[in-house]
Parts: structure tokens; C-alpha cells; sequence
């Protein structure tokens, strides 16, 4: 969800802020000039049998909430987006090191030779920092994600010309790899290379198989349904939902799926963070409740979540600011304990203050849940041993199955 929902307008509503609607309190901020704490503008109710609480614009999400864990306490170090996108990407707020996708890869390998281990679909406006985001850093760039898109080819560039046949190009291909080769004898021990190398296959693998993974018109129109393809307002995000149940299901790894635009609600927070939930709430669902009828659910972790969080007071009259100190992120599905709270914030939503999350112990989490040791999965390079993860990181026991 970048661009950084609002923990408080969502899933985290706080009596305090209603009570004490328009009261100055001493709180620094990115942009500076405070407003006074400011109430969601939206409604909430309860929700399953856990009772969680979650806003009007988010009903079709709410029916999943006994599923999903709920981390109340996240924060983090930059205040801005892109240092903060590379931080909750790769673990470390400077651009240049592997993301969690390309780590994902790297230990657990693909279950799909003709496609990408690590997919990506993309903010449709960009997504700020770009491809570092999802780049392999050090990694062997075969690592690193695929940015896939949901409308025609799925990878540009990927198609072969009308006027070379395939036997042709398979002929090309194979004298390629000859001179590759023996290129190779004198360049031994290149990863970079060799990642080229294998690139020139998987492209001439993919150029079928991605086609095909990316054709909506095989499923019915029940499930276009379920994944809101046939409301404007959720096309395009449900269709990279769709996109991302194929993928899973075709045996790539990691899938990453961008929500379009950005919840970055500077000002008028009801119209923007309207939009978005409009956007993703069928989607979400709609993914969910497939997982669970395909059996792909206990294999499949699904991870809700921006870069930071937004203020309790207003920007302007109406929008909130960007909020590193306090943010909610929620996991479901593969290893996780549905219908559980854990962590919290201030009584304002400001900072977390129970149970503080830090990005690490969200990816030694994660890693866990995928069945790795976040302090064993390393990398030497340049005379020291990396790992997405600060050796600081714990993974949230509490929130396990």
C-alpha cells in the first residue's frame, strides 16, 4: 500500500482522538506546523468472532479478520518515502542492498523454470525509489524482481519479432551461448555474468508461460467477479490480484503487488484514503477467498502493509503526515494465528508503545514463516557477512499458528 495508510482511519480507531477532536498537543512532525489531533472521518464496527475493529470503507476486508494477524506496534527510521520504502523493501534505508523478494529467492530457489522466481506488479504511476526496490543489490541479479504488468505483454521487450521464426531464434540463441562460453573461460567466477548468461534462457522460456499466466480470459466470470474486475474502481488492482493467484499457483516464489497511486494524504484523508479502499477492499477479499478454496491458503503468506504510518493531527484542515513512529501492518494465511492483536500504539496512534516492531523482526517473521532462519540466511560480500535482517530482529512469536 505505498505511499503509507493511516493505522488509526483503518484498523487501529482511537477513543482519545474523538474525545479530544481539535485539541493542540506538543508533537513534531515531517512537514512541520501541526494541525490539532484530528478523528477518522470514517465509522467503525466490530467485526468475527475476534471482535476486531475496522472502518465502513474496508467491509469486504473485515470478513476475513478471525484470518488475519493484526501488528499494531510497527515503526520505523525515515520519515520520507523513499528511504522508508527501502527500508521496509530491504531492510536498510539506503538504496543498493537486496531486497526481500531477491533474499526470498536466493535461499528457497523457484518451483517454476519457464517464469521469474520474484514477481512484481507495479504502481501504474511508478513507484518512488523505482526498481532498487525490488533489485538484487549484491545478490546475483537473477535474483532481483520481474516487473510484470497487467495490461497487454506482460514483460516488455519479451515477444519475439513476427519475421524470426522460433527454430531461428533457438538457433541464435544457442550460438549466443557458445560465445558466452567461451567468453565465460576468461571471466570465471562472475556472477554478473553468468546472470546475463541465464537470462537470454529464461526470456526465450518465459516468452510462452508468461503469456499464458497473465490470461485472465481462462478464468470465469464468477471469479473476475470475486476480484471486483468488473467495478471501475478495483479493475486494475483486482486484476493484478488475479495475476498474483496465478503466479503463486504456477510455483513462483515471491509476488509483489503494488497498490496504484499513493495513500499519501497530505490533505483530504476521507477522499484519498476513500479511493484506495474502493480500490483494494473487493481485491483483498476476493484474493483471500480464493486462496482458501484452491488450498493455496496454508502456503501462501499474505502481507498487508505501507512504508510508515500517518500522524493523529491534521495537515491542513483535513490530511495527516507521514508517521514513522507508529504504523499497523497485518499478515494472513501460511503459519499465521488469525483473530489476534498484537502490539499497540499510543492512546492517539502516534508512536508505538506495547510490543514494538521494528522492520527487522517483520522480515525475520516473515522469513520464519517461509521456513528460514533469518540469522543463517547470509551473504559475503566485500569482506562481511550481510543478511536482510539485523541480527537485532525477532521474529513475533506470538502471532504464529
Amino acid at each position: 500500500m505505498e505511499g503509507a495508510p493511516s493505522a488509526v482511519d483503518l484498523f487501529d480507531p482511537k477513543p482519545e482522538l474523538d474525545k479530544n477532536d481539535g485539541k493542540r498537543v506538543d508533537i513534531a512532525t515531517f512537514n512541520g506546523s501541526p494541525g490539532p489531533l484530528m478523528k477518522s472521518p470514517f465509522k467503525f464496527s466490530q467485526y468475527g468472532e475476534c471482535g476486531a475493529w475496522v472502518c465502513e470503507k474496508y467491509s469486504h476486508v473485515a470478513k476475513h479478520v478471525d484470518d488475519i494477524a493484526f501488528i499494531k506496534s510497527c515503526y520505523t527510521g525515515p520519515a520520507d518515502h523513499v528511504p522508508a520504502l527501502y527500508q521496509i523493501n530491504t531492510g536498510l534505508a539506503r538504496p543498493g542492498f537486496p531486497s526481500a523478494g531477491a533474499w526470498i529467492t536466493y535461499g528457497l530457489g523457484s518451483e517454476n523454470e519457464n517464469l521469474p522466481g520474484y514477481v512484481v506488479l507495479g504502481n501504474l504511476a511508478g513507484v518512488k525509489g523505482g526498481p532498487l526496490n525490488w533489485g538484487a543489490g549484491f545478490l546475483p541479479s537473477t535474483f532481483q524482481g520481474t516487473l510484470f504488468r497487467s495490461e497487454g505483454n506482460p514483460v516488455l521487450n519479451l515477444k519475439r519479432p513476427s519475421n524470426v521464426t522460433q527454430p531461428d531464434q533457438r538457433a541464435q540463441l544457442d550460438l549466443l551461448a557458445k560465445l558466452n562460453e567461451e567468453h565465460l573461460k576468461n571471466h570465471e567466477g562472475r556472477a554478473d555474468l553468468l546472470a546475463r548468461i541465464d537470462s537470454f534462457e529464461l526470456a526465450y522460456r518465459m516468452q510462452y508461460e508468461a503469456a499464458n499466466v497473465v490470461d485472465l480470459s481462462q478464468e470465469s466470470l464468477q471469479t473476475h467477479t470475486l476480484y471486483g474486475l468488473d467495478r471501475k474502481e478495483s479493475k486494475t488492482f483486482g486484476t493484478k490480484c488475479l495475476m498474483a493467484r496465478r503466479l503463486i499457483e504456477s510455483g513462483v516464489r515471491f509476488v509483489q503487488v503494488f497498490s496504484d497511486d499513493e495513500w499519501d494524504a497530505h490533505a483530504d484523508l476521507r477522499k484519498n484514503h476513500s479511493h484506495h479502499c474502493a480500490e483494494t477492499d473487493v481485491p483483498i477479499d476476493g484474493l483471500l477467498t480464493d486462496l482458501k478454496s484452491r488450498g493455496l491458503w496454508d502456503s501462501t503468506l499474505v502481507i498487508w502493509g505501507g512504508e510508515f504510518g500517518r500522524m493523529p493531527v491534521s495537515q491542513g484542515s483535513n490530511g495527516r503526515d507521514h508517521n514513522p513512529h507508529g504504523f499497523l501492518m497485518w499478515m494472513a494465511g501460511g503459519g499465521i494465528k488469525g483473530g489476534i492483536s498484537y502490539g499497540e500504539s499510543d492512546e492517539i496512534g502516534y508512536k508505538a508503545a506495547v510490543n514494538r516492531v521494528s522492520v527487522h523482526d517483520l522480515h525475520a517473521t516473515m522469513l520464519h514463516l517461509l521456513g528460514i532462519d533469518h540469522k543463517r540466511l547470509t551473504h559475503f560480500h566485500n569482506g562481511r557477512t550481510y543478511r536482510l535482517t539485523d541480527v537485532a530482529g525477532e521474529v513475533i512469536s506470538e502471532i504464529l499458528a
